[in-house]
């Protein structure tokens, strides 16, 4: 389904816009939706990416876990856009697409390690409204990963939560780049936050 743009869809121009807009096809083969809300204020969007290009550079927690759970995040949030954008950087990134495919239904999946499951909890509780983190939840992922790992993780997930809303809140829906890879966009399933299944 394309994107509703409850935002209008502006116009990208001149030099910056040229430039932005030949970055995006090199890069994902098309110009993002959300780039499109957000070039009626182009402050907000440089600073955007400005940030996204600094979060892209952090290290501490591995690339893996971080995606499983940005994309746990977005599917709590029903976020279409973001899950087919997670999905296509999941297979750009190499990472094991048999396994993407189940996050959404980690709870009924049996691809994911301890930890992995862990991390997922933890990406459900923090996008619930209200959250449903624990302290043993935490504690649990602090003494597996280590405080700067966990860190790194909140950060991400919190991110994700901005990103899924903002995008989600503009109408932004699948763009189909999650067809390179030959995902679905899988459903999300229900269940409890708090603790790992």
């Amino acid at each position: 389904m394309p994107s509703t743009f409850r935002i209008p869809r502006a116009t990208i121009t001149g030099l910056y816009g040229r430039v932005l807009s030949a970055y995006a096809r090199r890069t994902y083969g098309q110009v993002p939706d959300n780039a499109y809300v957000l070039w009626h204020h182009r402050p907000v969007l440089r600073a955007v990416l400005g940030f996204e290009q600094k979060v892209a550079k952090w290290d501490r927690l591995d690339p893996t876990l971080k995606s499983y759970a940005q994309l746990a995040s977005a599917g709590v949030i029903g976020c279409s856009w973001c899950l087919d954008f997670g999905y296509f950087l999941a297979h750009d990134e190499g990472l094991d697409l048999a396994k993407v495919r189940e996050v959404p239904r980690w709870r009924e999946s049996d691809v994911f390690t301890p930890l992995e499951r862990e991390v997922l909890a933890y990406a459900e509780a923090m996008s619930h409204t209200p959250l449903t983190v624990t302290d043993e939840m935490v504690g649990r992922l602090v003494d597996q990963l280590g405080a700067e790992a966990v860190v790194e993780l909140t950060q991400m997930i919190a991110l994700e939560n901005m990103r899924s809303r903002f995008n989600s809140a503009a109408g932004l829906q699948s763009q189909g780049y999650s067809d390179v890879c030959e995902l679905p966009l899988a459903t999300v399933a229900s269940g409890p936050t708090s603790e790992v299944s």
